[in-house]
């Protein structure tokens, strides 16, 4: 052959026009009938670092990726050493006296349980279902997984994130009058985001302008409110609510949990997408707030008893974790049993705030800490991954309305009044996933390990 001359490629053989270009796993597959455990070693590496990518496109943690590799690996009879951020993974697989690498990223990151219930599912049973089939066979398995598309229309998303952000504004102190404009705002706000995110939108440009459309749309329905119905001028504090749908309630808590874990590549980029993503939303909302001149006030109070209270407040967690869990493109059931988690773990964190002096991070660490022992306890049970009922479950104690305070009071000057506000944030962010860290350590002997 020729120097210049290229060698003949299958005429299936297509180069990916995206930017990061996707792979064609088939197209390396030489060993057609022969089981994957005697297959050649870059055919098994390519499998190991498949469900590892898929793992990480889901949104779990560094954790999580890895064990599910080491599984797939074991399977294999290969060795695995992987290093993992927020889109991109790294691996080695060794095998006799030979080893293969890879690198691996995603164009975007992203949240879905329903996908990863479902190849936490394959990855337990490959041993046995998938280890001594054909390669080919293995990829188009895992080819289903991949292709399997999110269970919700934008138009379920826009009303799981209304229903989400009307609970969590009553939760917050809001009246009826809030409610509806906060449902109306995250309602309209989380459909643009949906739209956006079908068309590959940037992150950043998704963010801001569904915020701004939230926000938008909460002010103008509070206009219409106060002009037909007098409602009054103080009622405008829960304009916050309407943005709270875009908290990056996974990344924050993963990130730590991959920080406690010593992954601290993926958890400090997880924790800067996190940053990220808060910084656009407040600041979005907060240019939003000066046309209108809105300000993020005290809500009025509602005259509650203490027993109304804490029955109104079961339903309104409950809403704000179920809403949350199908926004994270969780199954009914998975969001149903998470919204009952959130529901007693919320519930209990507010109670203990309001009844006792405890302070609200630690009310957090032990909202969270309940959170977590109920959630090993339902995984033991029915198999759901504890992250896709315990991030749900605590999303809704992250504290949204702190944060927006902080940089509403930055903006203005007020940098003694928003760091103050920062720093009770960071506290009650920081105990979330702690909580979370104890429950796992005492339900799960691999999780209190390192080897």
């Amino acid at each position: 052959m020729n120097e210049n001359q290229q060698p003949d490629l299958p005429k299936e053989y297509h180069l990916s026009q995206h930017h990061h270009m996707a792979i064609p796993w088939k197209n390396f597959v030489s060993s057609k009938n022969i089981p994957a455990k005697k297959a050649s070693l870059p055919e098994r590496a390519s499998i190991v670092g498949r469900i590892g990518i898929i793992m990480l496109s889901c949104g779990t943690g560094a954790w999580r990726v890895r064990e599910a590799m080491n599984t797939v690996a074991r399977s294999l009879n290969l060795t695995c050493s992987a290093d993992i951020g927020l889109i991109s993974l790294q691996f080695t697989c060794f095998s006799d006296e030979h080893s293969y690498s890879q690198v691996l990223s995603l164009p975007n990151t992203g949240v879905n349980t329903d996908k990863l219930n479902i190849l936490e599912e394959l990855v337990k049973n490959f041993d046995a279902q998938l280890a001594n089939r054909p390669i080919a066979e293995i990829h188009e398995a895992i080819d289903q997984v991949q292709r399997r598309p999110k269970q919700y229309s934008p138009l379920i998303l826009g009303l799981a994130a209304a229903l989400a952000c009307s609970g969590f504004i009553f939760l917050l102190g809001g009246g009826i009058p809030e409610m509806i404009c906060s449902f109306l705002g995250a309602g309209l706000g989380n459909y643009t985001r949906a739209k956006m995110g079908q068309h590959s939108i940037t992150t950043v440009a998704s963010i801001a302008v569904s915020v701004a459309i939230a926000g938008l749309t909460y002010m103008l329905s509070f206009k219409v409110f106060e002009f037909y119905f007098q409602i009054l001028t103080q009622h405008e504090a829960g304009y916050i609510g309407a943005m709270l749908f875009v908290i990056p309630g996974f990344p924050f808590i993963t990130s730590i949990l991959d920080i406690t874990k010593l992954d601290m590549r993926s958890g400090l980029e997880r924790l800067a997408y996190a940053i990220m993503v808060t910084l656009i939303a407040t600041l979005v909302g907060w240019l939003v707030a000066l046309i209108f001149n809105f300000q993020p006030a005290n809500f009025i109070p509602l005259g509650l008893s203490p027993l109304l209270l804490l029955l109104l407040r079961l339903p309104a967690s409950f809403c704000g974790v179920y809403g949350f869990s199908i926004m994270f493109n969780s199954s009914q059931k998975m969001a149903l049993i998470a919204g009952c988690i959130g529901a007693v773990a919320n519930t209990l964190r507010l109670e203990l705030v309001d009844l006792t002096a405890m302070p609200p991070a630690a009310a957090a660490f032990l909202g969270a800490l309940v959170a977590g022992l109920i959630a090993s306890a339902v995984n033991r049970y029915n198999g759901y991954p504890r992250i896709s009922l315990t991030v749900p479950s605590i999303v809704i104690m992250v504290p949204g309305l702190y944060i927006y305070r902080a940089m509403y009071n930055i903006g203005i000057n007020q940098i003694g009044t928003g760091s103050l506000w920062l720093t009770k944030a960071i506290l009650i962010i920081m105990f979330l996933p702690l909580g979370l860290f104890i429950a796992r350590a005492l339900m799960d002997k691999d999780w209190r390990h390192f080897d």
